[in-house]
Protein backbone atom coordinates (compact mmCIF):
# COMPACT_ATOMS: atom_id res chain seq x y z
CA UNK A 1 0.00 0.00 0.00
CA UNK A 2 3.23 2.50 0.79
CA UNK A 3 4.77 2.08 -2.44
CA UNK A 4 1.53 2.31 -4.04
CA UNK A 5 0.67 5.78 -2.39
CA UNK A 6 4.47 6.30 -3.29
CA UNK A 7 4.23 5.63 -7.17
CA UNK A 8 1.35 7.86 -7.55
CA UNK A 9 1.22 10.58 -5.29
CA UNK A 10 -1.85 13.16 -5.19
CA UNK A 11 -3.86 11.01 -6.93
CA UNK A 12 -7.06 9.45 -5.18
CA UNK A 13 -7.03 5.95 -3.86
CA UNK A 14 -8.66 4.00 -6.83
CA UNK A 15 -6.08 5.81 -9.12
CA UNK A 16 -3.19 4.52 -6.74
CA UNK A 17 -4.45 1.00 -6.22
CA UNK A 18 -5.56 0.60 -9.65
CA UNK A 19 -8.16 -2.42 -9.47
CA UNK A 20 -11.47 -2.88 -7.13
CA UNK A 21 -9.75 -5.57 -5.21
CA UNK A 22 -6.81 -3.91 -4.00
CA UNK A 23 -8.76 -0.18 -3.56
CA UNK A 24 -11.51 -2.49 -1.51
CA UNK A 25 -8.59 -3.92 1.03
CA UNK A 26 -7.17 -0.87 1.48
CA UNK A 27 -10.47 0.88 2.26
CA UNK A 28 -10.65 -2.37 4.47
CA UNK A 29 -7.11 -1.94 5.81
CA UNK A 30 -8.20 1.73 6.96
CA UNK A 31 -11.55 0.61 8.89
CA UNK A 32 -9.89 -2.14 10.36
CA UNK A 33 -10.35 -1.29 14.46
CA UNK A 34 -7.25 -3.14 14.62
CA UNK A 35 -5.15 -0.40 12.95
CA UNK A 36 -4.06 2.71 14.23
CA UNK A 37 -1.70 5.55 13.46
CA UNK A 38 0.58 4.85 16.05
CA UNK A 39 0.75 1.07 14.71
CA UNK A 40 1.32 2.31 10.73
CA UNK A 41 4.26 4.82 12.05
CA UNK A 42 6.07 1.98 14.50
CA UNK A 43 8.30 0.98 11.77
CA UNK A 44 9.47 4.34 10.59
CA UNK A 45 9.63 5.81 14.27
CA UNK A 46 12.21 2.67 14.83
CA UNK A 47 14.31 3.75 11.56
CA UNK A 48 14.26 7.31 12.55
CA UNK A 49 15.91 6.24 16.00
CA UNK A 50 17.94 4.46 14.21
CA UNK A 51 18.77 7.02 11.59
CA UNK A 52 19.63 9.42 14.35
CA UNK A 53 22.05 6.73 16.41
CA UNK A 54 24.21 6.84 13.14
CA UNK A 55 25.03 10.54 13.33
CA UNK A 56 26.92 12.56 15.72
CA UNK A 57 26.41 15.91 17.29
CA UNK A 58 22.50 17.41 18.50
CA UNK A 59 19.37 16.64 17.11
CA UNK A 60 16.57 19.27 16.73
CA UNK A 61 13.36 17.78 17.31
CA UNK A 62 10.89 20.24 15.33
CA UNK A 63 7.04 20.07 16.51
CA UNK A 64 4.38 22.00 14.95
CA UNK A 65 0.49 21.52 14.55
CA UNK A 66 -1.18 21.69 10.71
CA UNK A 67 -4.75 21.17 10.02
CA UNK A 68 -6.77 19.25 7.05
CA UNK A 69 -10.04 20.03 6.19
CA UNK A 70 -12.80 18.64 4.61
CA UNK A 71 -15.68 18.96 2.37
CA UNK A 72 -18.03 15.99 4.00
CA UNK A 73 -22.25 15.54 3.84
CA UNK A 74 -21.65 14.73 7.80
CA UNK A 75 -19.03 16.26 8.86
CA UNK A 76 -19.57 15.25 12.68
CA UNK A 77 -18.08 11.59 10.99
CA UNK A 78 -14.95 13.53 11.35
CA UNK A 79 -15.20 16.40 13.97
CA UNK A 80 -14.21 19.82 13.59
CA UNK A 81 -11.08 22.08 13.98
CA UNK A 82 -12.41 25.82 14.14
CA UNK A 83 -15.34 28.56 13.37
CA UNK A 84 -14.66 31.01 10.33
CA UNK A 85 -16.39 34.21 9.13
CA UNK A 86 -17.66 33.64 5.82
CA UNK A 87 -19.57 36.89 4.15
CA UNK A 88 -21.73 38.86 5.29
CA UNK A 89 -25.25 38.32 6.28
CA UNK A 90 -27.84 41.12 5.28
CA UNK A 91 -27.62 42.91 8.29
CA UNK A 92 -24.15 43.56 7.86
CA UNK A 93 -22.58 40.62 10.35
CA UNK A 94 -20.33 37.94 9.28
CA UNK A 95 -21.69 34.09 9.03
CA UNK A 96 -19.77 32.22 11.02
CA UNK A 97 -19.38 28.11 10.21
CA UNK A 98 -17.52 25.53 11.17
CA UNK A 99 -14.82 23.70 9.48
CA UNK A 100 -14.95 20.19 9.56
CA UNK A 101 -11.74 18.34 9.50
CA UNK A 102 -9.05 17.39 11.74
CA UNK A 103 -5.34 18.24 12.87
CA UNK A 104 -1.95 16.62 13.36
CA UNK A 105 0.35 17.52 15.55
CA UNK A 106 3.88 15.70 14.65
CA UNK A 107 7.79 15.89 15.68
CA UNK A 108 10.52 15.79 13.10
CA UNK A 109 13.93 15.35 13.73
CA UNK A 110 16.76 17.16 11.57
CA UNK A 111 20.33 17.38 12.06
CA UNK A 112 21.84 20.67 12.17
CA UNK A 113 22.81 21.06 8.63
CA UNK A 114 18.95 20.48 7.77
CA UNK A 115 18.76 16.60 6.74
CA UNK A 116 15.35 15.02 7.89
CA UNK A 117 15.82 11.93 9.79
CA UNK A 118 12.50 11.37 9.96
CA UNK A 119 8.95 11.48 12.31
CA UNK A 120 9.59 10.61 16.26
CA UNK A 121 6.18 11.37 17.59
CA UNK A 122 2.60 12.09 15.88
CA UNK A 123 -0.91 12.91 17.23
CA UNK A 124 -4.02 13.21 15.53
CA UNK A 125 -7.23 14.63 16.74
CA UNK A 126 -10.52 16.32 15.82
CA UNK A 127 -12.82 17.99 18.03
CA UNK A 128 -17.10 16.65 18.48
CA UNK A 129 -17.94 20.01 18.74
CA UNK A 130 -16.21 23.46 18.62
CA UNK A 131 -16.63 26.02 21.78
CA UNK A 132 -15.05 29.66 21.04
CA UNK A 133 -11.45 29.80 23.14
CA UNK A 134 -12.05 33.55 23.83
CA UNK A 135 -15.39 33.29 25.12
CA UNK A 136 -13.45 30.65 27.27
CA UNK A 137 -11.03 33.02 28.21
CA UNK A 138 -13.45 34.87 29.71
CA UNK A 139 -14.66 33.29 32.49
CA UNK A 140 -11.63 31.21 33.30
CA UNK A 141 -8.24 32.38 33.81
CA UNK A 142 -6.14 29.75 30.85
CA UNK A 143 -3.26 29.66 33.58
CA UNK A 144 -5.01 28.58 36.22
CA UNK A 145 -6.42 25.95 34.14
CA UNK A 146 -4.08 22.12 34.40
CA UNK A 147 -2.17 21.71 31.48
CA UNK A 148 -3.33 18.20 31.33
CA UNK A 149 -7.05 19.63 30.45
CA UNK A 150 -5.73 21.87 27.35
CA UNK A 151 -4.58 20.41 24.01
CA UNK A 152 -1.10 22.15 24.66
CA UNK A 153 -0.22 19.25 26.09
CA UNK A 154 0.51 17.54 22.51
CA UNK A 155 3.64 19.61 23.18
CA UNK A 156 4.83 17.88 26.08
CA UNK A 157 3.50 14.41 25.10
CA UNK A 158 5.53 14.69 22.02
CA UNK A 159 8.48 15.98 23.82
CA UNK A 160 8.61 13.20 26.37
CA UNK A 161 7.68 10.54 23.35
CA UNK A 162 10.68 12.22 21.46
CA UNK A 163 12.99 11.69 23.84
CA UNK A 164 12.77 8.12 24.86
CA UNK A 165 12.34 6.77 21.61
CA UNK A 166 15.76 8.92 20.71
CA UNK A 167 17.23 7.30 23.75
CA UNK A 168 20.03 10.63 24.00
CA UNK A 169 18.24 13.08 26.01
CA UNK A 170 21.12 15.25 26.35
CA UNK A 171 21.66 15.38 22.28
CA UNK A 172 17.94 16.52 21.59
CA UNK A 173 17.09 20.33 21.04
CA UNK A 174 13.34 20.29 21.22
CA UNK A 175 11.99 23.48 18.68
CA UNK A 176 8.77 25.22 18.83
CA UNK A 177 6.76 28.52 17.88
CA UNK A 178 5.00 30.89 19.98
CA UNK A 179 2.23 28.23 20.99
CA UNK A 180 4.91 26.13 22.33
CA UNK A 181 6.07 28.91 25.20
CA UNK A 182 4.48 26.43 28.03
CA UNK A 183 6.17 26.87 31.53
CA UNK A 184 5.38 23.39 32.37
CA UNK A 185 7.41 22.22 28.52
CA UNK A 186 10.15 24.16 30.17
CA UNK A 187 9.64 22.16 33.57
CA UNK A 188 9.40 18.95 31.42
CA UNK A 189 12.63 19.41 29.68
CA UNK A 190 14.56 20.08 33.21
CA UNK A 191 13.04 16.98 34.28
CA UNK A 192 14.23 14.76 31.93
CA UNK A 193 17.67 16.22 31.24
CA UNK A 194 17.02 17.49 27.54
CA UNK A 195 17.11 20.98 25.72
CA UNK A 196 14.45 23.74 23.82
CA UNK A 197 14.57 25.75 21.98
CA UNK A 198 11.55 27.90 22.04
CA UNK A 199 9.74 31.20 20.56
CA UNK A 200 8.80 33.22 23.39
CA UNK A 201 4.69 34.65 22.96
CA UNK A 202 4.69 35.41 26.93
CA UNK A 203 6.07 38.21 28.47
CA UNK A 204 7.03 36.09 31.82
CA UNK A 205 7.64 37.52 35.12
CA UNK A 206 11.30 37.45 35.72
CA UNK A 207 14.00 37.71 38.77
CA UNK A 208 12.59 38.27 41.75
CA UNK A 209 8.76 38.57 40.31
CA UNK A 210 8.79 42.33 40.54
CA UNK A 211 10.44 42.53 36.46
CA UNK A 212 9.39 40.94 33.40
CA UNK A 213 11.70 39.26 30.77
CA UNK A 214 10.81 42.83 28.18
CA UNK A 215 12.27 44.84 31.29
CA UNK A 216 15.42 42.90 32.04
CA UNK A 217 16.13 42.68 28.41
CA UNK A 218 15.47 46.74 27.67
CA UNK A 219 18.23 47.13 29.22
CA UNK A 220 21.23 44.97 27.36
CA UNK A 221 23.28 46.13 24.90
CA UNK A 222 23.04 44.29 21.21
CA UNK A 223 26.31 42.20 21.61
CA UNK A 224 26.51 42.79 17.43
CA UNK A 225 24.79 41.72 14.51
CA UNK A 226 23.63 38.74 12.54
CA UNK A 227 22.41 38.12 8.79
CA UNK A 228 19.31 35.75 7.94
CA UNK A 229 18.42 35.05 4.47
CA UNK A 230 14.89 34.06 3.57
CA UNK A 231 11.92 34.32 0.73
CA UNK A 232 8.85 36.15 1.67
CA UNK A 233 5.31 34.92 1.14
CA UNK A 234 5.64 35.52 -2.42
CA UNK A 235 8.90 33.41 -2.68
CA UNK A 236 11.07 35.90 -3.15
CA UNK A 237 14.37 35.90 -1.39
CA UNK A 238 15.33 38.49 1.01
CA UNK A 239 18.08 39.43 3.41
CA UNK A 240 17.64 40.99 7.30
CA UNK A 241 20.12 42.01 9.24
CA UNK A 242 19.24 41.75 13.25
CA UNK A 243 20.63 43.11 15.98
CA UNK A 244 21.24 40.43 18.89
CA UNK A 245 20.92 40.38 23.22
CA UNK A 246 20.75 37.46 24.93
CA UNK A 247 21.27 37.33 28.87
CA UNK A 248 20.60 34.58 31.36
CA UNK A 249 17.76 35.73 33.84
CA UNK A 250 15.53 33.76 36.20
CA UNK A 251 11.96 33.28 34.88
CA UNK A 252 9.14 32.76 37.21
CA UNK A 253 5.91 30.29 36.40
CA UNK A 254 2.47 32.37 35.78
CA UNK A 255 0.86 33.38 39.18
CA UNK A 256 -1.46 30.81 39.16
CA UNK A 257 1.07 28.40 39.21
CA UNK A 258 4.25 29.35 41.25
CA UNK A 259 3.23 26.44 44.38
CA UNK A 260 3.67 23.78 41.49
CA UNK A 261 6.23 24.60 39.81
CA UNK A 262 9.86 26.29 40.54
CA UNK A 263 11.84 29.11 39.34
CA UNK A 264 14.02 28.35 36.16
CA UNK A 265 17.14 29.86 35.26
CA UNK A 266 17.11 30.33 31.21
CA UNK A 267 18.55 31.96 28.28
CA UNK A 268 16.87 34.99 26.66
CA UNK A 269 17.44 35.63 22.78
CA UNK A 270 16.05 39.03 21.36
CA UNK A 271 17.08 39.54 17.69
CA UNK A 272 15.01 42.63 15.80
CA UNK A 273 15.37 43.55 12.48
CA UNK A 274 17.83 46.64 12.43
CA UNK A 275 16.60 48.96 8.75
CA UNK A 276 13.86 47.22 7.50
CA UNK A 277 12.52 47.59 4.05
CA UNK A 278 8.52 49.03 3.86
CA UNK A 279 7.13 46.35 1.89
CA UNK A 280 7.14 43.92 4.87
CA UNK A 281 6.51 43.63 8.37
CA UNK A 282 10.64 43.62 10.37
CA UNK A 283 11.72 40.65 12.29
CA UNK A 284 11.55 40.03 15.60
CA UNK A 285 12.57 36.69 17.14
CA UNK A 286 12.79 36.41 20.85
CA UNK A 287 13.83 32.99 21.90
CA UNK A 288 13.75 30.96 25.30
CA UNK A 289 15.99 28.03 26.09
CA UNK A 290 17.89 25.81 28.63
CA UNK A 291 21.06 25.87 26.53
CA UNK A 292 24.07 27.35 26.85
CA UNK A 293 24.17 31.45 25.43
CA UNK A 294 27.28 32.79 26.97
CA UNK A 295 28.59 35.04 23.74
CA UNK A 296 26.99 36.52 20.50
CA UNK A 297 28.32 33.06 18.40
CA UNK A 298 26.24 30.85 20.65
CA UNK A 299 23.46 33.37 20.20
CA UNK A 300 23.80 33.17 16.59
CA UNK A 301 23.97 29.63 16.22
CA UNK A 302 20.66 29.31 18.10
CA UNK A 303 19.08 31.87 15.99
CA UNK A 304 20.33 29.27 12.48
CA UNK A 305 18.60 25.97 14.83
CA UNK A 306 16.04 28.28 15.31
CA UNK A 307 15.44 29.02 11.45
CA UNK A 308 15.20 25.57 10.69
CA UNK A 309 11.88 25.28 11.94
CA UNK A 310 10.73 25.90 8.83
CA UNK A 311 11.56 22.30 7.86
CA UNK A 312 8.60 21.06 9.23
CA UNK A 313 6.55 23.59 7.44
CA UNK A 314 7.69 22.27 4.09
CA UNK A 315 7.13 19.06 5.23
CA UNK A 316 3.61 19.50 6.09
CA UNK A 317 3.39 21.89 2.55
CA UNK A 318 4.59 18.46 1.10
CA UNK A 319 1.93 16.41 3.05
CA UNK A 320 -1.05 18.55 1.79
CA UNK A 321 0.41 19.49 -1.76
CA UNK A 322 2.23 16.50 -3.24
CA UNK A 323 -0.57 14.05 -1.32
CA UNK A 324 -3.00 16.27 -1.70
CA UNK A 325 -4.30 14.34 1.57
CA UNK A 326 -8.22 17.01 1.98
CA UNK A 327 -8.98 15.91 -1.31
CA UNK A 328 -9.44 12.00 -0.27
CA UNK A 329 -12.85 10.67 0.41
CA UNK A 330 -12.49 8.67 3.57
CA UNK A 331 -15.36 9.65 5.92
CA UNK A 332 -14.43 9.03 9.48
CA UNK A 333 -11.54 10.74 11.71
CA UNK A 334 -9.99 7.18 12.20
CA UNK A 335 -9.57 6.18 8.33
CA UNK A 336 -8.12 9.39 7.34
CA UNK A 337 -5.70 9.24 10.41
CA UNK A 338 -4.53 5.82 9.18
CA UNK A 339 -4.21 7.05 5.59
CA UNK A 340 -2.18 10.04 6.96
CA UNK A 341 0.05 8.06 8.55
CA UNK A 342 1.23 6.13 5.49
CA UNK A 343 1.29 9.71 3.29
CA UNK A 344 3.41 10.67 6.66
CA UNK A 345 6.39 7.92 5.34
CA UNK A 346 6.11 8.91 1.99
CA UNK A 347 6.39 12.78 2.28
CA UNK A 348 9.16 12.53 4.41
CA UNK A 349 10.99 10.07 1.76
CA UNK A 350 10.66 13.15 -0.89
CA UNK A 351 11.66 15.44 2.01
CA UNK A 352 14.72 13.39 2.63
CA UNK A 353 15.48 13.09 -1.16
CA UNK A 354 16.01 16.97 -1.32
CA UNK A 355 18.00 17.42 1.06
CA UNK A 356 20.03 14.72 0.81
CA UNK A 357 21.47 15.69 -2.68
CA UNK A 358 21.86 19.56 -0.88
CA UNK A 359 24.08 17.93 2.24
CA UNK A 360 25.99 15.38 0.26
CA UNK A 361 25.30 15.20 -3.27
CA UNK A 362 28.66 13.05 -4.78
CA UNK A 363 26.90 10.37 -2.49
CA UNK A 364 26.20 6.84 -4.28
CA UNK A 365 22.98 7.09 -6.24
CA UNK A 366 21.96 3.41 -4.94
CA UNK A 367 21.32 5.21 -1.67
CA UNK A 368 17.90 6.06 -3.34
CA UNK A 369 17.20 4.66 -6.71
CA UNK A 370 16.95 0.75 -7.32
CA UNK A 371 19.25 -0.28 -10.52
CA UNK A 372 16.31 -0.11 -13.11
CA UNK A 373 15.47 3.49 -12.30
CA UNK A 374 19.00 4.42 -12.49
CA UNK A 375 19.13 2.93 -16.08
CA UNK A 376 15.89 5.29 -16.84
CA UNK A 377 16.95 7.84 -15.94
CA UNK A 378 20.13 7.21 -17.60
CA UNK A 379 18.28 7.04 -21.16
CA UNK A 380 15.66 10.08 -20.34
CA UNK A 381 18.58 12.49 -18.89
CA UNK A 382 20.84 14.82 -21.24
CA UNK A 383 24.39 13.43 -21.17
CA UNK A 384 26.66 15.08 -18.37
CA UNK A 385 28.35 18.12 -18.68
CA UNK A 386 32.33 17.64 -19.34
CA UNK A 387 33.68 16.76 -15.69
CA UNK A 388 30.53 16.05 -14.29
CA UNK A 389 30.18 12.26 -12.91
CA UNK A 390 26.88 10.10 -12.23
CA UNK A 391 26.57 10.85 -8.73
CA UNK A 392 23.18 11.04 -6.53
CA UNK A 393 23.51 15.06 -7.52
CA UNK A 394 23.16 13.63 -11.24
CA UNK A 395 20.00 11.49 -10.83
CA UNK A 396 18.20 13.43 -8.78
CA UNK A 397 18.48 16.96 -11.14
CA UNK A 398 17.31 14.14 -13.67
CA UNK A 399 14.27 13.08 -11.19
CA UNK A 400 13.29 16.65 -11.07
CA UNK A 401 13.46 17.26 -14.72
CA UNK A 402 10.74 14.92 -15.12
CA UNK A 403 8.65 16.99 -12.71
CA UNK A 404 9.34 20.33 -14.82
CA UNK A 405 12.91 21.20 -13.44
CA UNK A 406 14.78 23.24 -16.00
CA UNK A 407 17.96 23.28 -14.42
CA UNK A 408 19.24 26.76 -15.41
CA UNK A 409 21.92 27.92 -14.58
CA UNK A 410 21.01 30.37 -12.06
CA UNK A 411 17.90 28.55 -11.20
CA UNK A 412 17.22 27.44 -7.11
CA UNK A 413 18.18 23.70 -5.81
CA UNK A 414 14.68 21.70 -7.04
CA UNK A 415 11.91 21.79 -4.12
CA UNK A 416 10.55 18.81 -2.81
CA UNK A 417 6.76 19.41 -5.01
CA UNK A 418 9.27 19.21 -8.10
CA UNK A 419 10.73 16.36 -6.80
CA UNK A 420 7.32 14.58 -6.12
CA UNK A 421 5.95 14.89 -9.92
CA UNK A 422 9.00 13.62 -11.52
CA UNK A 423 9.14 10.71 -8.97
CA UNK A 424 5.80 9.94 -9.28
CA UNK A 425 6.54 9.81 -13.77
CA UNK A 426 9.41 7.97 -12.90
CA UNK A 427 7.38 5.44 -11.49
CA UNK A 428 5.44 5.31 -14.98
CA UNK A 429 8.44 4.82 -16.54
CA UNK A 430 9.62 1.53 -14.61
CA UNK A 431 6.06 -0.06 -14.73
CA UNK A 432 5.98 0.57 -18.48
CA UNK A 433 9.61 -0.71 -18.94
CA UNK A 434 8.69 -4.09 -16.31
CA UNK A 435 5.60 -4.83 -18.83
CA UNK A 436 7.54 -4.78 -21.95
CA UNK A 437 10.15 -6.82 -20.62
CA UNK A 438 7.88 -9.40 -19.50
CA UNK A 439 7.42 -12.18 -22.38
CA UNK A 440 3.93 -12.21 -24.46
CA UNK A 441 1.70 -14.46 -24.11
CA UNK A 442 1.42 -17.61 -26.68
CA UNK A 443 -2.19 -16.69 -27.70
CA UNK A 444 -2.29 -19.53 -31.01
CA UNK A 445 -5.18 -21.53 -30.63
Amino acid sequence: MLAALGERPGKSLPTAFQDWANTKAAYRFFANENVSEDKILAGHFAASALRVQATDGPILVLQDTTEFSFKRAEPEKIGFTKTSCGRKTKEGRHHQHTICGMLMHASLAVTPEGLPLGLTAAKFWSRETFKGTKALARKINPTRVPIERKESMRWLDNLRLSTELIGAPERCVHIGDRESDIYELFCLAQQLGTNFLVRSCVDRLAEDGNTTVAQVMAGVEPGGTHLVRFRDAAGQPQEARLAVRFATMTVCPPIGKQKRYEHQQLQIIHAAEVDPPDHREPLLWKLITNLKVTSFEQAAHKLEWYARRWSIETFFKTLKTGCRIEDIRLTTADRLANCIALACITAWRISWMTWLRRAAPASEPAAIFTDTEIMLLDRTAPEPRSGQTRDLDFYIVAVARLGGYLARKHDAPPGTIILWRGYSRLADLVIGFEAAAKPEKNTCG
